[in-house]
C-alpha cells in the first residue's frame, strides 16, 4: 500500500480535487468517477516512493485521470453506429477498479483457504492448478498413489470451492 499520508491527504483535500477534476470534464458525475479511480490509483500503486509534496502529488494525479476521461470520451465520440442496436451488443468484461479489488480479494481468500490445508494438499492442488501437470505425473514425482493425488485435490478444490461465485459478474449470479 502506498504510503498512508497520501491516502488521507487525498481524503483531506477531497473538495478540492473534485474541483480540479469537475473544471476538467464539466460534470459532476465524471468528477466523482475520476476522483474514485485516482484515489483507488493512489491508494493501490505499486511504487513504493515517498512523495515530498503529497498534495501536490494527488493534485497531479486527479488532473491527469481528468485529462485521460476526456481524451477516451473524445475517442468514443468519434465511433459512429449505423442501424445498430447498442442494447444487442456484446461488450467485452472490462477491468474496472471495483473488478479489480473484488479479483484481490478473491485471491486473498483462496490464498488464505490454501494455507490452512496440509502442506501435501496444498502442494499437490499448486502442481495441478497452477503448474498444469496430469494427476498421473503428479503422483510419479511425489511417489503416492493416483487416488490419494485425486482426493488432495479434491480436498482444495472444496476449500476454494466458496470463492468461485465471486468472481463472476453480478448480473451472471
Amino acid at each position: 500500500m502506498q504510503d498512508s499520508s497520501l491516502e488521507s491527504v487525498f481524503i483531506e483535500n477531497r473538495a478540492q480535487l473534485w474541483r480540479v477534476a469537475r473544471k476538467i470534464v464539466n460534470t459532476p458525475d465524471l468528477a466523482d468517477d475520476v476522483l474514485q479511480d485516482a484515489y483507488l490509483k493512489l491508494v493501490d500503486c505499486p511504487c513504493q516512493r515517498q512523495a515530498n509534496q503529497p498534495l501536490g502529488y494527488c493534485h497531479q494525479v486527479v488532473r491527469n485521470m481528468a485529462l485521460d476521461y476526456c481524451r477516451r470520451h473524445r475517442v468514443e465520440s468519434t465511433y459512429r453506429t449505423f442501424n445498430i442496436e447498442v442494447e444487442t451488443l456484446e461488450v467485452p468484461a472490462i477491468d474496472t477498479p471495483d473488478r479489480n479489488l473484488c479479483t484481490r480479494q478473491v485471491v486473498a481468500g483462496v490464498e488464505r483457504a490454501l494455507s490452512k490445508l496440509p502442506c501435501r494438499a496444498r502442494t499437490v492442488f499448486e502442481l495441478y492448478r497452477v503448474e498444469g501437470m496430469t494427476q498421473r505425473e503428479i503422483a510419479q514425482n511425489l511417489g503416492c498413489a493416483l487416488g490419494l493425488v485425486n482426493g488432495l485435490i479434491a480436498e482444495a478444490t472444496a476449500a476454494i470451492s466458496g470463492f468461485a461465485d465471486l468472481l463472476l459478474d453480478p448480473e451472471a449470479r
